[in-house]
């Protein structure tokens, strides 16, 4: 579904990503996981959009996507959960649902999807008409998830969904990244927890320094001693 050939990104003269290689299969659920400042969300921003890779490609369903912005990846069923969560403060739960379909013109359609969410997340639907801003980090998490899947997505980015929220609703938060995989969708996890991703994902790569330096199958990469000493604390 998505094939990735020596992407770099670049801020200026800061080379943040160095010419990887990464693939995602449909239906898989893969993770990258590395240090902080190691390339990890320069990649994702990269892949949906938001920021041109100073060289590379990116193919997504067999498509070369690597100038298109990142609403028309969108429409093409890629979307991306951001670091930070991103949701509209101001704006109601209800209301940032509704601009996660923006996109889209089947209101039946879109009225159904919502109430999907609104099943994945019950916190969500007893505070829909809540302003996102007054929302725990825990319930803001769910909503960003909850309005990336209200574009339909075929292929699910997640950057640091665990980032700053306590145990059990991290817990609560990857329950909920193991039902939507099951239910179709795929998923390329970005997670400052590699133990948890590495449980949750089926393939794992890991960056350093804005290179890949390893791949392989979560399995193996738990077993790896490099893996197991900088990044399982063990």
């Amino acid at each position: 579904m998505l094939e990735v050939k020596g992407l770099h990104v670049s801020y200026g003269g800061i080379n943040a990503v160095r010419g990887i290689d990464l693939a995602v299969g449909a239906g898989e659920l893969v993770t990258l996981i590395g240090a902080n400042g190691a390339g990890k969300t320069s990649t994702l921003k990269a892949l949906s959009g938001l920021h041109r890779p100073a060289a590379g490609r990116i193919h997504y369903n067999g498509e070369d996507v690597t100038a298109l912005p990142a609403f028309e990846l969108v429409r093409r069923g890629l979307a991306l959960v951001p670091e930070g969560r991103g949701v509209f403060g101001r704006l109601t739960v209800e209301e940032n649902l509704a601009m996660g379909a923006y996109t889209r013109r089947d209101r039946v359609e879109v009225k159904s999807d919502r109430e999907r969410v609104f099943a994945l997340f019950p916190r969500l639907a007893e505070r829909r008409r809540q302003a996102a801003g007054t929302l725990s980090g825990g319930e803001q998490q769910m909503l960003a998830i909850g309005r990336a899947l209200m574009s339909q997505p075929k292929l699910l980015l997640l950057d640091e969904p665990s980032m700053g929220l306590a145990p059990l609703m991290v817990q609560r938060i990857f329950e909920t990244i193991r039902q939507i995989a099951a239910e179709g969708v795929t998923l390329l996890l970005v997670e400052q927890n590699a133990k948890l991703a590495l449980e949750v994902c089926d393939r794992g790569y890991v960056i350093e320094s804005g290179m890949i330096s390893l791949a392989d199958t979560t399995q193996r990469l738990r077993t790896d001693p490099a893996v197991r000493q900088a990044y399982l604390g063990e």
